[in-house]
C-alpha cells in the first residue's frame, strides 16, 4: 500500500496575507469605479451622440463592464 503525504510550509505570514487582501480589495474598488465613472458618463450622452459612437443606450452596461473588467 502507498501513502501520500502533503507537508505545506507556510512562508508568507498573515501580515503578508492580509496585505495581499487589502490590495484585492483596493484592485476591486477601482475597477467598481471606472464601472460606475464609465456609465454615468455614456448615461449623459443624447441617443444621438450614442449613434454617432456606434452605441445604443442598451450597450452602455456591457460597454462599462468591459472597460473596467477586460
Amino acid at each position: 500500500m502507498a501513502y501520500a503525504t502533503q507537508t505545506l510550509t507556510l512562508s508568507a505570514g498573515i501580515s503578508a496575507r492580509l496585505t495581499a487582501v487589502v490590495a484585492n480589495l483596493k484592485d476591486n474598488m477601482a475597477r467598481r469605479a471606472t464601472f460606475k465613472q464609465t456609465v454615468r458618463e455614456l448615461s449623459t450622452l443624447s441617443n444621438r451622440e450614442l449613434a454617432d459612437l456606434g452605441l445604443s443606450r442598451s450597450m452602455i452596461k456591457s460597454i462599462a463592464y468591459e472597460a473596467a473588467y477586460k
